[in-house]
Order: structure tokens, then sequence, then C-alpha cells
């Protein structure tokens, strides 16, 4: 017999303290070797004057087991308060999410009886980095981060996880018609790591006909990749799908660390009910096991769910449509799992994972990248202005002259209003105003910059942001 391994549980808020003694109980009737060291996160923490909802204490926990199971937990409303989620994903590099959605036809009612589908998710850049501004009085920005480190590292765990657990295809949701440059990018190296994997099936779709298409056909699907903003809005949606968001559990990747949850919240309103589903935290805690390298127990744990699904025992929020048995309390669901422990499912497709079926980290190829040109071709400089109208700061803006730059245009929200810019458009208070040298394909130093931003503020505007325009290998690293 091996070795105990050390995991951190966190309780949570709302329903999280009794789906997690079900899942415990479940789990260590099941013969799970753990040795559990409890901390204490959420509502608690933050109102006691800790913004981040945990304690330095227990981070102290978190870097010793490197394994994380944690129930939902409440962050209090209002501002000042971090998302717990987001702040252990960002610490312990957790950058690969990943939930399956299945269905459990037709012990479980849902619209889609052939769905079997793995979403795994970006899980530290895009919109999700959290790089937001208010700008103007008028206009908020927030920065869509997409890194080739980044994405190479997830798309290269969606085909090794498709490797490992027997998957055939791999598709790729972007928005890339719009988004050339950001979403463009992770395209590209989608393609470019697929090449790798030729014995899998692979395909890329626009996100908004992609979505589409998961949520009428999901059986045409099976392991999906996307980035993180797609990711967290469609796992939801095809957890939904499979019948209730509380059959979803999900696993949070790192290279040395890993946090295992369900997706749903803490429901407050539901809390000291005995009537909560812990289905959820269940299987993310089967992921859990199968990533500690006890294969064995997440097996039978799973299966005896399976069964008891199978037999008709369910919770408030699923319905059961085979054997009309009134529904049963948390502890009583736990209770019932544990009875049908070393029992296999007879409809349902019963689960046997290996050592091979865990979620290893995968890391970047190791190719040295080619040298490539960076030039600097322009600037666009954003102006908070309030009196007057596009032709009016479009004829003053031409009046400034510097030494390799000109006024090429300026947009206001993403469209071009000068020159020629619609009479219909309406404006904010923030323009772009792009600056390029006249003389096409040549470049600018730093220094026509600087003495361009002071010509600015002598002319009396607030410049509040500035943007260097880049060419790589002479093709623009810029939306035109």
């Amino acid at each position: 017999m091996s070795e105990n391994t050390p995991i951190t549980v966190a309780y949570g808020d709302g329903i999280g303290p009794e789906i997690m003694d079900a899942t415990l109980k479940i789990i260590k009737a099941a013969g799970a070797r753990i040795d559990i060291e409890e901390i204490e996160v959420g509502e608690k923490v933050y109102l006691s004057g800790n913004d981040t909802g945990i304690a330095a204490s227990s981070w102290e926990s978190l870097r010793r087991t490197k394994v994380f199971l944690k129930a939902p937990i409440t962050t209090p409303q209002g501002g000042g308060y971090k998302s717990l989620n987001v702040t252990t994903r960002k610490m312990f590099g957790l950058y690969a999410n990943v939930r399956p959605c299945v269905s459990y036809h037709p012990f479980i009612q849902t619209k889609h009886p052939v769905m079997d589908v793995v979403i795994i998710r970006e899980n530290e850049e895009d919109l999700y980095a959290g790089i937001e501004y208010r700008q103007t009085r008028q206009v908020t920005q927030g920065v869509k981060l997409i890194s080739k480190p980044g994405s190479e590292r997830i798309i290269r765990y969606a085909f090794e996880y498709a490797v490992r657990n027997n998957r055939k295809k791999v598709t790729c949701f972007v928005k890339d018609n719009i988004m050339k440059i950001t979403d463009g990018m992770f395209h590209k190296i989608f393609n470019e790591v697929g090449e790798e994997y030729p014995e899998l099936e692979k395909e890329v779709w626009i996100v908004d006909i992609g979505a589409a298409k998961l949520a009428t056909t999901p059986e045409q699907f099976d392991v999906l990749v996307m980035e993180n903003l797609y990711g967290d809005i469609l796992s939801d949606v095809t957890a939904q799908m499979t019948g209730s968001v509380g059959l979803a559990g999900s696993a949070n990747i790192g290279a040395e660390f890993a946090m295992f949850e369900a997706i749903h919240g803490s429901a407050p309103k539901r809390a000291g009910q005995n009537s909560a589903n812990p289905s959820g935290l269940l299987l993310g805690a089967v992921m859990m096991l199968v990533h500690i390298g006890q294969p064995d127990i997440a097996s039978k744990v799973h299966n005896a769910w399976l069964k008891t699904l199978e037999d008709g025992i369910h919770t408030y929020d699923i319905k059961d449509v085979m054997h009309h048995i009134d529904p049963v309390g948390t502890k009583e669901f736990a209770d019932e799992v544990v009875k049908r422990l070393g029992q296999k499912p007879s409809t349902l497709k019963a689960v046997e994972y290996s050592s091979k079926s865990g979620h290893q980290a995968s890391g970047l190829s190791g190719k040295k990248e080619t040298k490539i040109t960076k030039e600097l071709a322009g600037v666009d400089v954003f102006i908070d202005w309030e009196s007057g109208s596009a032709n009016d700061l479009g004829n003053i803006m031409n009046k400034i002259k510097v030494e390799n730059l000109e006024l090429l245009r300026i947009s206001n929200r993403g469209v071009t209003v000068f020159p020629e810019g619609s009479p219909d458009i309406i404006n904010s208070d923030q323009w772009r105003c792009r600056f390029m040298n006249p003389q096409k394909g040549m470049t600018i130093t730093h220094s026509n910059i600087i003495q361009l931003l002071e010509k600015i503020r002598e002319h009396g505007f607030d410049f509040i942001q500035t943007q260097n325009l880049y060419n790589f290998d002479g093709e623009a690293g810029f939306s035109l």
C-alpha cells in the first residue's frame, strides 16, 4: 500500500460544507489514500479584513501539499474583494481549466442524450488578466492579453489530454475574423501544434457559430480548447446542457500545483437544507484522485456514482425520468453512493481510469524561435477631449508637425472619424490619433514620439495613453 497523499481542503461557504462532507465521506469509504489539511477560505476571511479571502497560513498549506480540493465560496458584495479563484490560479500558475460535460441519458433529463465533451480553457490570460482602466469620463478599457507561450501551453495540453484519454478530435474556438492579431495568434499556434498529432482530427470554428453548433449538436465535438473568456462561458453552458450545472466538476492544472472544485457557486439560499447536489464536487474529487495517482479509487467512486444515478437516486436539481423516485438529501445521496462502491453501471458506460489518465501539465515545445526584425512604425496617442467635433480635432492635430511623424487618422470607439468620418457616428470623449511616418515603410524613433507628445501638451491636450506601433518582419503588428 502506497503512502497517503497530503491534500488541502476548504469547506467553503453556503452549501460548501455540506457537499464537502458528502464528498469526503464517499472517497474515504472508497479507500482514498489521503491526509487532509483543512484551511478556511471565503466569506469569513474576507469580512475579517483580508481582501483575498485566504489567510497567509493557508497559503503555506497549499504550497506544502500542492493539491487543493475546494468547495464553493461566497465573495461579499461590494468593491475591494479579490476573486479567490483568480488569485489562486495566478499564484500557482494554474493555466489549464478542465471541465468534462457528459449526458447521463436516459437517467437524467436532457435535450442532448449523446454528449461527452471536455472543455479545456486557458486560465491566466485574455481579458481575465484583469487589466482595466478608466480613461475618460465616458470611456473605460479592458486589455485582452494573448501570449505565444501561454497559447502554446494550453493548446499542447489539450492535445496531450486527448491522447491520454483516448479522444479522437480537438476543436479550437476563436474569433479571429475580428481579432486578427490576438485570436489570430491562438489559431496559428493551434495549427502548428496540431501538426505534431497526426493521429487526432483537428478543426477550428469561429466561436459564435461554433457555440451555436455546440449548443444544438454537442455530439459533433470531443475535446475543445479555447481562450479564457470563451471557455468560461461555454463550459457553464455545456454543463447545464447535461441536465444540471450541479453535475460538473472542474480541474485547474499547473506545472506543480492543482485545484479541484465544482463549477457552481455557494448557493447561500440552499445552505443548511440538506438538499444540495454534491456531484460536481465529487467528480472534481474523482479528477483529483486520478491526478494524485489513485486511478483505482477514482474508478471505484465514479462507477458507484453512475450506478446511483441508474438506480434513480437523485437530488432536487435533477429530474429522474426512469423511476419517478422522490429526491433525496445531500447526506442520503452520499450514503447511497457509498452503498454502491464496488458496483458498476449496467446501462451507462463504466469508467476505468489508468495512470495515463491524469492531468499532467504540458510544457512548451522547446523549439528555438527564429529571430525577427522589429521596427517602430508609428504611435497611437489617445486624447481626452470634449471641446468640439472630429473635424475640429483633426484640423488642430494636422498642424502638429514633428520629424518623421504626421497625423494619419483619428478614430473614436474603434471607428475612423477623421478624415472622411460619417456624420452619423456617435463620439465619446476618447479619441485615438494615429501618427506615422509620411514616407511609407520608413521607421521612427522614440525621440520622435517624445517630441510629438510635447507638442500635443503644448496645444493643451490631455494624452491619456500612447501605444507604439511596430512592424515585425515587415508585417504590421497592429490593427489597421
